[in-house]
């Protein structure tokens, strides 16, 4: 009897242990979701308000950890030159991949052809089903207006990332030219990270709660319809995402010489929060903290990722080349190389215009439809209905590319412990425990 106690325990530590990761909690919230979305439709639409507070709270988090993160991480270095040349360099980066990105979708549209045959009659689309929020097109000069707030403190306390972010800079250049006179509000500063990413790690508990509530709604809101209707472009986009992770991302990791699963499976947690919620916002405060843990210095952390989830969305620059073919072949409409590139172009100027709005990825492909002219806007209606689904595939490659951004840019700007990193990918199967935020706080110093 003793001996069957004994081995029962290692079992039973064992559940316990996976139950309180945060992955599995996510995985068995997104299960019920989609049983509720199926077996109880009306209740499953009434569970939407779980993710809109969930996304709310993180949101109210989100700029606190960017301008905690960004100013100690500036008033920290010993050479103000390396932030001009981590941001030169991310954003080099940035628009390398975009284009690449866009330029594979491009290829995949046209070969095969996920639009033609259905010969849709332009008269019998209604141009209502489209959202108002598609025809608000952004401006340069709207972007430019957006990075600069209405006040200094109002940045901080705002929702607005990339005037956060522009204000952190400056405030952490600042304080690291005040030298001495600065240094107590430089450590007041990083006294309040810590309180926030205590408060992050609060937050992200709720995270199943808001995969159950988002699963919920949609499976009972688009049910197997909407899969029917456009299975074939739904299939193909998804396919051509699992593509580019494992042929693009995976050679720059192994460029890197690390392992691009093992990234993987060090932030399952935030992929699967990000794919469950569709949105990158919602994974933000805990992949910056993550990276840190990877080894990876506060600086280039700080300026990376809240530029590269603003600027460095490659599942996005994907879908809008292929949704834009796909409605020009289900029109009928046969786009030459010349107009398709001069779309890609269009789409790599407003793709930045639209940067931390939501839905911003729909607005560019409307965007992108009416400066181009070749698409009517009513098209638009017939990718709504999927756009929930296809979001999936975006925000998994935006969160997984941004990660890998870092990485590069640590590695480029010797302020990354490859060790470290190797380590701990090739080490941690779960996530990491409330320890190894000791672990963050060190990487924070580099």
């Amino acid at each position: 009897m003793t001996s069957t106690t004994t081995a029962g325990r290692p079992q039973r530590s064992w559940l316990s242990r996976l139950i309180r990761e945060l992955w599995f909690q996510v995985v068995l919230a997104a299960v019920l979701g989609i049983a509720v979305g199926i077996l109880a439709p009306g209740l499953g639409e009434n569970l939407k308000p779980l993710n809109d507070w969930f996304i709310s709270l993180v949101k109210m988090i989100v700029i606190p950890v960017v301008f905690c993160v960004v100013t100690t991480g500036i008033a920290s270095m010993d050479n103000l030159r390396k932030v001009g040349r981590i941001g030169g360099k991310a954003i080099g980066y940035f628009l390398v991949l975009s284009l690449a990105s866009m330029l594979i979708g491009l290829v995949v549209a046209n070969i095969f052809q996920p639009g033609s045959g259905l010969h849709v009659d332009p008269s019998s689309l209604n141009a209502d089903d489209v959202p108002k929020t598609a025809t608000e097109h952004a401006t340069f000069a709207g972007f430019v207006s957006s990075l600069i707030p209405a006040s200094l403190l109002g940045a901080i306390t705002g929702d607005a990332i990339l005037s956060a972010l522009m204000v952190s800079i400056v405030f952490g250049v600042a304080l690291n030219m005040a030298g001495e006179e600065g240094a107590p509000l430089t450590r007041g500063i990083k006294a309040l990270s810590d309180v926030v990413f205590r408060i992050v790690g609060w937050v992200m508990r709720l995270a199943p709660l808001g995969t159950f509530g988002a699963l919920a709604t949609v499976v009972a809101t688009y049910g197997a319809e909407s899969l029917k209707q456009l299975g074939y472009l739904i299939i193909l986009f998804t396919a051509t995402c699992i593509v580019y992770v494992l042929v693009v991302l995976c050679a720059i990791m192994r460029a890197c010489r690390l392992s691009l699963f093992g990234l993987i499976r060090f932030l399952k947690a935030e992929l699967l929060v990000a794919l469950s919620t569709c949105s990158s916002e919602a994974v933000l405060t805990q992949l910056v903290r993550k990276l840190e843990i990877l080894g990876i210095g506060r600086p280039v952390v700080g300026i990376v990722i809240p530029s590269g989830f603003s600027f460095n969305l490659d599942g996005s620059a994907v879908y809008l080349t292929m949704a834009s073919l796909f409605l020009a072949q289900a029109m009928g409409i046969d786009l030459s190389w010349q107009q398709q590139l001069i779309m890609v172009g269009v789409m790599m100027l407003t793709s930045k215009g639209t940067a931390g709005i939501a839905g911003g990825a729909f607005i560019v492909l409307a965007s992108t439809v009416t400066a181009v002219g070749h698409i009517p806007l009513a098209a638009l209606s017939l990718i709504v209905g999927i756009d929930r689904i296809l979001n999936e595939g975006r925000v998994f490659i935006n969160v997984l590319g941004n990660a890998v951004a870092a990485i590069v840019i640590g590695a480029w700007e010797n302020d990354f412990d490859t060790e470290q990193a190797r380590v701990v990918l090739h080490s941690r199967t779960t996530t990491p425990p409330q320890g190894e935020l000791d672990t963050a706080k060190v990487g924070a110093g580099k």
